[in-house]
């Protein structure tokens, strides 16, 4: 029970990061992506080695650096950013946890898990709900840009979560990580500036500090007790929890295609993750 309320809680951080990505990006104090996906980098990074250092000053830095973790976080940070100019929240939530799920089950295949044919009925449901979604028909596809960067950024936080169930120190690991993937974020600013309202500010520190950095770090703490399958399954219920608070922040109808996408998105997850009952 302690780890579903945990992975729940970390399902709506997630959910969160869509929500205040998307208010930001919509509102009319001119934020952009590229400096809202820099501020969340540099509050997250901030907040974090804070922790760290408080917690012990003498944390051993070189064992929580890793550049492939930090590379994967950029890139899914950039991409989900930039992705929320075009895309609605629970619609970009949608694309990124399903494109998740392609990549953790791989990795999955990978590391020699031996995948339950439940799991594998149940994640076959939850896709056939992304091709619901992305299948060309009239005005209701979303933008091909947007849907490429959430494509890109799915690669990156899939990555990122199949590294975490290696983390011995979780919060180190992901102060670690914000650091070092913040001079990539000032890369790509320096590339294409853009403005951030004082909105958009407020957003993006409360997205780096709270439902990412606390978010991400209470994530690599659970990630060790799931299965890299029922991890990515578990995922597929933050576009719903998105598409909800769109609905009621944004004002985002969803439409007949995404409510049918994300019933087979939650059937999906639901087969995946029962447990079969213990035989007398």
């Amino acid at each position: 029970m302690r780890l579903l309320l945990l992975t729940a809680l970390v399902m709506l951080a997630f959910a969160g990061n869509s929500l205040l990505n998307r208010l930001a990006l919509a509102g009319a104090d001119g934020t952009g992506p590229a400096a809202f996906a820099l501020v969340r980098l540099a509050s997250g990074a901030a907040v974090l080695l804070a922790i760290v250092i408080l917690r012990s000053r003498k944390a051993d830095w070189a064992a929580l650096v890793r550049p492939l973790g930090a590379g994967a976080l950029a890139l899914y940070v950039l991409g989900f950013s930039f992705a929320y100019v075009t895309l609605q929240a629970g619609v970009g939530a949608l694309i990124l946890f399903g494109g998740v799920q392609i990549t953790m089950f791989a990795g999955a295949l990978l590391q020699g898990e031996r995948i339950a044919l439940r799991r594998w009925l149940g994640a076959g449901i939850a896709f056939a709900g992304l091709v619901v979604l992305l299948w060309p028909q009239g005005a209701a596809v979303p933008d091909g840009t947007g849907a490429a960067l959430m494509a890109a950024a799915a690669v990156g936080w899939g990555v990122y979560s199949l590294l975490g169930r290696g983390a011995s120190d979780p919060t180190g690991a992901t102060a670690v990580n914000f650091a070092l993937a913040l001079p990539l974020g000032v890369i790509v600013f320096v590339l294409q500036p853009d403005g951030l309202g004082a909105r958009g500010a407020v957003l993006a520190v409360v997205s780096g500090a709270l439902t990412s950095g606390a978010g991400y770090a209470l994530w690599y703490a659970v990630l060790p007790r799931l299965a890299p399958s029922a991890a990515a399954v578990a995922q597929l219920t933050v576009p719903v929890i998105a598409a909800a608070g769109g609905l009621l922040l944004l004002g985002e109808l969803p439409g007949a295609r995404f409510i049918l996408a994300s019933a087979l998105v939650l059937g999906g997850v639901g087969l995946s993750l029962m447990r079969r009952s213990a035989r007398r």
